[in-house]
Parts: structure tokens; C-alpha cells; sequence
């Protein structure tokens, strides 16, 4: 069973080992049991005391590093691994790995008498590549303290200690973070891409673009040769393209290709891609390379909080990518799959929860049962103007939600009981209606959802946060032929119909399917692009801010509750 680190197990007191046999294994376990280590910045690991007993506990409290053949190899590849932290997103200076390669030398030296010496290096390092590993796989931050509302993870797969030991026996230490590192293709891709955006800013000049006016396609531009040179450094124009474009390389006009690779420049950052250089364009073209691969870094640990998914279809909206992607296979990305705008929450005042939900029900052809906020700030006003805003606009009046429930008529006393909430309002289903024709439902704390609109015109912009929470979709049809695939009764047929029906259907879903709303500013899409959204509701200052106070992440914040023994990952 896993240990409730509230309550300390008996072998984490000091007096618990105070009788134990001289040597070793007695400083081994002192140190243990004190959860503080002198070498390291920070000393205390009062999360990580378990990992480092059941590792020690395996080796029999022996040293795991020192004192063999292999030492000096072994001990390089771990150290590689901590200072090369920085490839997964990571920073070295949270391992000690500066500190671990100066005591090196003397730790190889030392008598095997020197018992604590030796406890104190290999436990070091230990810890160390520990705490490196279990941020790799979980990540630096309890994703619920910022509002992310992911689900906890069922049970541990990471048996760490195991993984470090068998890794130990067989002379593969520098395999250890294939082994916990999230296997999401996506989470893959950035790494990649962090690697690239890493060197991008260390070889290229950083790029300034002074705009006085707007620039159109055929205008001068007299920076133009170091836009060209940009693009190419990023990707969004090829050599053989820049260098043939037609005119001089000199000339100071903005087209041909450079104006394409500036609409894919503006396409892979959430802009209107029409080849017009405006302030928004400008701003984005100066964000330094090395804010872009911070970006990366968040999405990488955003992706490391995800616990297991299940396999088979899921449907993730990024909330800040306005886009929703129907998965076939979860995170098997290609260019056949569902993909589709999306409309989110207002940034300042209704936004869009983080959540992670099973989406079990449809609606065809919805009342829209509005919520008392709603009611309270915008139907109530309208109401008291205008007597007959609720015919107008098909609303109706019920004592309680629900479809089969019948609507009261308005008396002298309705606007009364709707303050008191006593009363409620819903729209009938319709083309008036707010929900569309259809309503995808995942029962969820937040109560939103996912809807069909009549508000199309929203579609074509390309910021998209105007909802009161729920999000809108661009193509209802599509995602109800991809959420019904397979269930007896439904075809492209008879979903259309069930959209031109009148009366409501509700939709008993016979394979639930996950759904994930989520927030990350960097994300690979279908076609392969690495794409950079704007942060709508400021959330990477905070996770930014969270990742410059370091510390160990406590399992207990993890896990659902202390289920049965974890297992090793496959291999």
C-alpha cells in the first residue's frame, strides 16, 4: 500500500533506527529518516522519502552508485541526464546536477569504510534523479491549485524505484526518462520543438519589426530582407522559395512568397491569416524566440499532468486555440480527423473551465434552461422593459427544468418568483434557440457543455471568447455523426432528421466518450504545424510563476486514494 505521508511511516522517525546494525546500512537509514539531505539545495524531501526508502530497500540499504565496476560510467549517465534536464523542459539547478559532478571526484576515492561519505553521495544522487523523474512524468505543479480540474490519476504505473534499479542491473540509466515521459505524440512533437526553438534562439539575431502604418501586400517595407530571413529561420518560408521570389533581393517590396510565408506565420499564431502586417501581426513577429520556447516548456508540463486516458475516441477542445479535435484513436493525430472551430468563454468574466468529463447524452433540438446568473443580469432587465420579451424571444416559464415539464403561464407575481428563483426560465427549442439543435452533454461540476449556435457569424473571427462558459461548435452535424458512430438507429440521415424535428430527443449515449477541455498556448495541430495561441485568460504568468518555486510534488494530491501496489511501466 502506498504511504499517507501526513502520517509518517515508523521507519521515517529517527529513533526507529537508532538500534540498527553500525555501517551502511545504518546511515543509509539515518538519512532516510531525517528526510533532510545536507548536499542538496533542497534539503528537505519529505515527498520523495518513500521513493527513496523502497529504492534503498531494494539494494538492501546498500549503496545503488559507489563502490562497483560500472560506478564512474553509470554515475556520468545519470548526471547526463540531470544536466541535460533542460531537453524535457526542465532546469538542471532543481537536480543539484553541478553540485553531484563537483563531489564526483572524491566520491569515487572514497575507502569503503566511509560509510556516511558513501551514504551521502549515493543518496544524493538518488534523490536527485528521483525528483527528475517524477517531474518528467507527473510534472512540477498540482495542476488543481491553478483551476486546472483534471481527473487524479486512478492508481500509480510508475514504479520508479523499480525502474532506477532494473536500469542499474542492466547499464541503461540514460534510457530512464523514455521510460516515464508521457507517450502522447504531442508531448513528443514539442520536445522536438522545444529543441529546435532552444537553438533558433541561440544562433539567430533577435528580430525587431518597426511598423508606422499597416502594411499591405505591394507595399515597401524596408525591412524586408530581415522578415525574409525570420521566416525562413522559423519555417514559414523555405530557402529555395526566398531566394526565387521573383524580384531583387534587395527590392523593398512586400509580396510574392514572403507575403505567404507571413499568412503562415499568422495562421500558425491564431491571427487572421489574409498576408496584412497590422499591430497584432507586428507583436507576434517580436515575440522573442526564447518567450516561444517557454511556451513550449508550459505545454510540455500541461501535457505530463494528463493522467492515463483510455484508448479509442475522445474529443479535446484548447480552449485558447478556439479548435475542437474529434480523436478516433486518443492522440493519433493525422489530417482526416474531426477538427472544427470553436466558441469559448469571455475572457474577463464567463470563462471556460478546464475539466475533464465523459460526455453520455445527447439533445436534439434542446430547451435552453437558462441559467439564474443569466436570467438575473439579461433576462430580468429585458423583461421589465418589454412585457413581451419572453414571446418574442420563445421563452417560457417552468417551476423546474426538465423536458417533459410543463410551462406555467405568466401572472402578476412571475417576475417576483423569478428573482426568488422559485420560478425558471427556459427557451423552446428552435431557431431562435441559444443551444442550436443539438447539445452534447458530459456531466461536469461547472455545468457547461458543448452546443450547436444560431450566432454563426461568430465563426468567422479569430478570436473567439464570447460564451458565458459553455463552448459553441461549428459543425453540430459532424460531431454528432462522430459521437454516434456505430450506435443502432443513427446514420447521417437520421441525425439530419433528428435536427429538423420539433420535438426534443434525448440521447442515451451506449459508449460514453472523454471528453477534455484544455489550456495550453502551444499545440501541434493536425496538419503538423506548431502553433502559438494567444494567452486569453492569462494563465502561463501564473503556471510560470508556480514553476520558479520549486518543490516536491506530493503524491497524495495525485492519486484518487492509496490503491494497491504500483506497478512497473511496460518497457
Amino acid at each position: 500500500m502506498l504511504l499517507s505521508l501526513a502520517l509518517p511511516a515508523p521507519w521515517l522517525h529517527a529513533e526507529a533506527v537508532a538500534d540498527q546494525p553500525p555501517g551502511m546500512e545504518k546511515e543509509i537509514k539515518a538519512i532516510i529518516a531525517a528526510q533532510q539531505h545536507p548536499y542538496l539545495k533542497r534539503s528537505g524531501f519529505l515527498n520523495r522519502a518513500e521513493d527513496l526508502e523502497n529504492l534503498y530497500k531494494i539494494a538492501r540499504y546498500q549503496p545503488l552508485w559507489l563502490g562497483h565496476e560500472r560506478s564512474e560510467k553509470q554515475i556520468a549517465d545519470a548526471l547526463a541526464l540531470l544536466e541535460k534536464a533542460s531537453e524535457h523542459g526542465l532546469s538542471a539547478a532543481n537536480y543539484d546536477a553541478e553540485m553531484l559532478q563537483q563531489k564526483l571526484p572524491e566520491a569515487l576515492k572514497l575507502a569503503p569504510e566511509a560509510y556516511n561519505s558513501i551514504a551521502l553521495y549515493d543518496t544524493a544522487l538518488s534523490l536527485s534523479l528521483l525528483r527528475f523523474l517524477h517531474d518528467v512524468h507527473y510534472g512540477r505543479v498540482n495542476p488543481q491549485g491553478i483551476n486546472f480540474n483534471l481527473k487524479l490519476r486512478e492508481k500509480k504505473l510508475a514504479d520508479l524505484p523499480t525502474l532506477i534499479k532494473d536500469s542499474l542491473a542492466q547499464d541503461t540509466v540514460s534510457q530512464l526518462p523514455l521510460l516515464v515521459e508521457p507517450k502522447l505524440k504531442q508531448y513528443q512533437k514539442l520536445k522536438q520543438a522545444l529543441a529546435a526553438y532552444r537553438r533558433l534562439a541561440a544562433e539567430s539575431r533577435p528580430y525587431k519589426l518597426t511598423l508606422t502604418k499597416t502594411i499591405h501586400p505591394g507595399d515597401k517595407l524596408p525591412q524586408i530582407e530581415e522578415l525574409r530571413q525570420f521566416l525562413v529561420a522559423i519555417g514559414d518560408l523555405t530557402e529555395d522559395k526566398a531566394e526565387d521570389d521573383g524580384k531583387a533581393p534587395k527590392s523593398p517590396l512586400y509580396t510574392g512568397e514572403i507575403v505567404e510565408g507571413v499568412k503562415k506565420f499568422q495562421y500558425r499564431h491564431g491571427l487572421g491569416a489574409y498576408g496584412v502586417i497590422g499591430k497584432e501581426t507586428a507583436a507576434a513577429l517580436n515575440v522573442p524566440l526564447t518567450q516561444r520556447a517557454a511556451q513550449i516548456e508550459l505545454a510540455m508540463e500541461r501535457l505530463r499532468w494528463l493522467p492515463e486516458l483510455p484508448a479509442g475516441p475522445s474529443i479535446i477542445v484548447n480552449i485558447p486555440a478556439f479548435q475542437l479535435w474529434a480523436f478516433n484513436v486518443l492522440g493519433e493525430v493525422d489530417a482526416d480527423m474531426l477538427n472544427m472551430k470553436v466558441v469559448v468563454g469571455k475572457a474577463l468574466k464567463n470563462q471556460t473551465p478546464v475539466l475533464m468529463a465523459e460526455l453520455r447524452f445527447i439533445d436534439f433540438m434542446p430547451y435552453w434552461n437558462i441559467p439564474y446568473s443569466i436570467l438575473k443580469t439579461e433576462v430580468l432587465p429585458k423583461l421589465i422593459k418589454n412585457p413581451n420579451y419572453l414571446a418574442k424571444e420563445h421563452i417560457e416559464l417552468v417551476p423546474n427544468f426538465g423536458n417533459e415539464v410543463k410551462p406555467v403561464p405568466f401572472a402578476d407575481n412571475s417576475i417576483a418568483q423569478l428573482k426568488q428563483g422559485t420560478l425558471k426560465a427556459r427557451q423552446r427549442p428552435g431557431n431562435k434557440n441559444a443551444l442550436g439543435k443539438v447539445k452534447f452533454i458530459f456531466p461536469n461540476q461547472s455545468d457547461v457543455y458543448l452546443h450547436d449556435t444560431p450566432a454563426n457569424a461568430l465563426f468567422s473571427k479569430s478570436r473567439r471568447d464570447f460564451s458565458h462558459g459553455c463552448v459553441r461548435v461549428e459543425n453540430p452535424q459532424q460531431l454528432a455523426e462522430f459521437v454516434l458512430k456505430g450506435q443502432e438507429g443513427w446514420s447521417k440521415e437520421t441525425i439530419q432528421a433528428a435536427m429538423q424535428t420539433p420535438k426534443t430527443q434525448h440521447i442515451v449515449l451506449k459508449k460514453p466518450v472523454p471528453v477534455l477541455f484544455f489550456y495550453t498556448t502551444s499545440f501541434f495541430d493536425q496538419h503538423d504545424n506548431l502553433m502559438f495561441y494567444q494567452d486569453i485568460y492569462d494563465q502561463d504568468p501564473v503556471l510560470q510563476s508556480a514553476l520558479e518555486k520549486p518543490a516536491d510534488l506530493s503524491d497524495q494530491l495525485l492519486f484518487i486514494s492509496n490503491g494497491p501496489e504500483p506497478v512497473q511501466l511496460v518497457r
